[in-house]
């Protein structure tokens, strides 16, 4: 089975639950996706696939190099390609489909995305510093305060949280429970927020990750 799926985020909304609560959920474009390439252990040293998530409009300009890696498989050429876990080396063929029905309603996935990038932000807004007094006479309102002793080490020391770009990171969102799931359009309705803006490319994987070791 192909543990994932490309997807597009379209938005988020909210469902009511059994006990008449407000749930905010995340709509997502869910495939279709094309098996472009098949990795394999006695070529490549392992088994996934790669996919292409099937849009309206494809790339629009692709290099030479490009068509000739879908000419292999017989795709038309697309913007965004994905390399995900495969479980059985005879599943699936390059040109074949992936879709959404390969999750269920009630499921626990894990998302991957891009987050929104914020540009360059201060201490304040990027590591939640509390400042200095709001009063006119301070002259210490949203400063960092000492970043380093000056006489050992004489040097700022690495991971010193200062003001710098804030956002456009890779993150995970783990353990969201599918809530409704569409074949007709490609749709997947998951419970909570995934990473990005409207219209950001998802990797939407199966499975919960294992519980985490005690510190």
């Amino acid at each position: 089975m192909v543990e994932g799926l490309i997807g597009k985020k379209i938005g988020m909304s909210q469902r009511f639950d059994d006990a008449g609560n407000v749930v905010p959920v995340t709509i997502i474009q869910a495939g279709p996706c094309t098996v472009v390439q098949k990795k394999t252990p006695d070529k490549d040293g392992y088994l996934a696939v790669q996919l292409g998530f099937v849009e309206d409009k494809g790339k629009k300009r692709p290099v030479k190099a490009q068509v000739g890696h879908f000419r292999k498989s017989g795709v038309p050429v697309v913007r965004k390609l994905q390399e995900v876990g495969l479980t059985d080396a005879a599943e699936l063929k390059e040109g074949d489909q992936v879709l959404v029905d390969i999750f269920a309603v009630g499921e626990t996935i894990h998302v991957s995305g891009t987050s929104k990038g914020k540009g360059f932000a201060g201490v304040v807004k990027r590591h939640h510093f509390a400042g200095g007094d709001a009063a006119h006479g301070s002259m210490f309102h949203r400063a960092p305060g000492s970043i380093g002793a000056s006489s050992y080490p004489s040097r700022v020391v690495k991971g010193m949280r200062m003001g710098g770009h804030m956002g456009h990171d890779r993150v995970t969102m783990r353990n969201l429970t599918v809530v409704e799931m569409d074949k007709d359009q490609n749709l997947l309705v998951v419970k909570g927020a995934v990473p990005g803006a409207r219209g950001a490319y998802l990797l939407i994987r199966k499975g919960a990750f294992p519980p985490r070791s005690a510190e």
